[in-house]
Parts: C-alpha cells; structure tokens; sequence
C-alpha cells in the first residue's frame, strides 16, 4: 500500500500567502483558491477589488486541475481545438486557464491538490497559482 501525501493547513497558508503577495505585487485584484485532491475547497480569498464572478470561477479552476491532474488550460486547449462537446464532461466546469496541479515528488496517482486563481487574464491567473505552489519548494 502506498503513503499518500496531504495537503496539511500549514501548507494551505503558505499558498494562499505567496499567491496573495504575487497579486498585490502586480495589482492584479483576484481570488485564490485551494483544494485537496478530491476538489474540495479548503482556502477561499477574494482580494480587494476581485470580481464577484471570481469567487465561483477560482474554485472551478483548482477543482479541474485536482480532478484531472493537469492544468485547467489543457481543457480550454481542448474545447478551443474543436471538441466543443467536452463542454459537458460531468463534474468539470473550470476549463478555463488558471487551475495548476500541486505535485509533490511526482506522487504516481496524481495531484496532491491544486490552486485556482480568477480575476486578470488567465495566464496571470496561473502565474499567481504557481507562484503561491512555489512556496511549498516541491
């Protein structure tokens, strides 16, 4: 049997912190999210200034990237390449840019979790989940 690794409330902090300090450096008014692996919702934070739209799509995104273990882009990529009949994949509805995977040492089943961000252009979303992964040094 395998050792599964967790995200633990300390690490959620840490994220959430780092993603929130790479916003604010940038002004780029957002919300974050973080889920477990299972996609659910473990730190919701709207800055000042975020749509109130952001607050449903952030978690949409780090709840595509923890279920499908890949970033939320690869489903955008995959609707915009033509398969626009993915739209209605059960369960999946942040398939836009911004939901990056947390890995830790390429754990074989998968994610361990994810962070969603929502509230700039999707590719700054990414940037700010990756930054606040980051601080994790995995």
């Amino acid at each position: 049997m395998q050792t599964k690794p967790v995200l633990q409330l300390s690490d959620v902090k840490a994220i959430a912190m780092a993603a929130e300090q790479h916003a604010l450096a940038n002004n780029w008014p957002v919300t974050i999210a973080v889920v477990d692996d299972g996609g659910h919702l473990l730190w919701l934070q709207r800055l000042d200034g975020a749509a109130a739209i952001s607050a449903h799509i952030a978690p949409a995104k780090a709840h595509t990237a923890a279920l499908g273990r890949r970033e939320s882009k690869v489903y955008e990529e995959v609707i915009n390449g033509g398969r626009v009949s993915f739209l209605s994949a059960p369960a999946v509805s942040g398939m836009l840019e911004g939901g990056v995977p947390i890995i830790k040492d390429g754990f074989c089943l998968g994610a361990v979790g994810a962070v969603g961000v929502s509230g700039v252009k999707s590719s700054e979303d990414a940037e700010i989940a990756r930054a606040g992964i980051s601080a994790l040094g995995i």
